[in-house]
């Protein structure tokens, strides 16, 4: 992996600066690999757009900003539409299919991954909170970017009080993107 890039996108309350933070500290201090993540929400922050990006390299990063994602991860329709434009051809595009409907502005050439991360989170593990946790084992699972251990320890290490609900929510996540990866979402 020489530089690898990542745009996370959602409305404020989705934790998507967490996930973003959470998927570096596990690049940079369990695979490790140099990391940058940036950041930007509008003024509303709670409810309005919201997008996190995270640059991982195995060398050294000169420059901070993600140019062209490798992967876009769409957490509702709002922030799809903002932020999916400079996905890499043949880059991956990971959707909350309970949130976006990407059919009729498909960018050319990216493969698609529905997860039903809000769905899980809230039916299966009975917390709507963990949706983006859900969303970082499907990533995981998709792209093998980042290793599910060095997840695991982050989670454990950012909030020990809610470790076995992390970790399910994590579990369903993975299962959610294998299935995605093989076809069945």
């Amino acid at each position: 992996m020489s530089r690898y890039e990542i745009r996370i996108g959602g409305f404020g309350g989705q934790g998507i600066v967490t996930m973003a933070v959470v998927i570096g500290e596990s690049s940079s201090l369990f695979d490790k690999k140099y990391v940058v993540q940036t950041q930007s929400y509008g003024p509303e922050a709670r409810g309005g757009a919201s997008k996190s990006e995270i640059v991982i390299s195995d060398e050294e990063i000169d420059y901070p900003k993600v140019i062209a994602p490798d992967v876009f991860i769409a957490m509702s329709r709002a922030a799809y539409l903002e932020y999916v434009h400079g996905l890499k051809e043949n880059g991956v595009l990971i959707i909350d299919s309970d949130l976006v409907n990407v059919e009729s502005e498909l960018p050319q050439g990216v493969r698609v991954y529905r997860v039903p991360a809000t769905r899980i989170a809230d039916q299966e593990v009975r917390s709507k909170q963990t949706t983006n946790v859900v969303m970082m084992g499907a990533f995981a699972a998709i792209t093998k970017a980042i290793s599910i251990d060095g997840l695991r320890h982050q989670m454990e290490e950012r909030w020990p009080k809610f470790v076995k609900i992390n970790h399910l929510a994590l579990e369903l996540g993975i299962k959610a993107g294998e299935k995605a990866l093989a076809g069945e979402s």
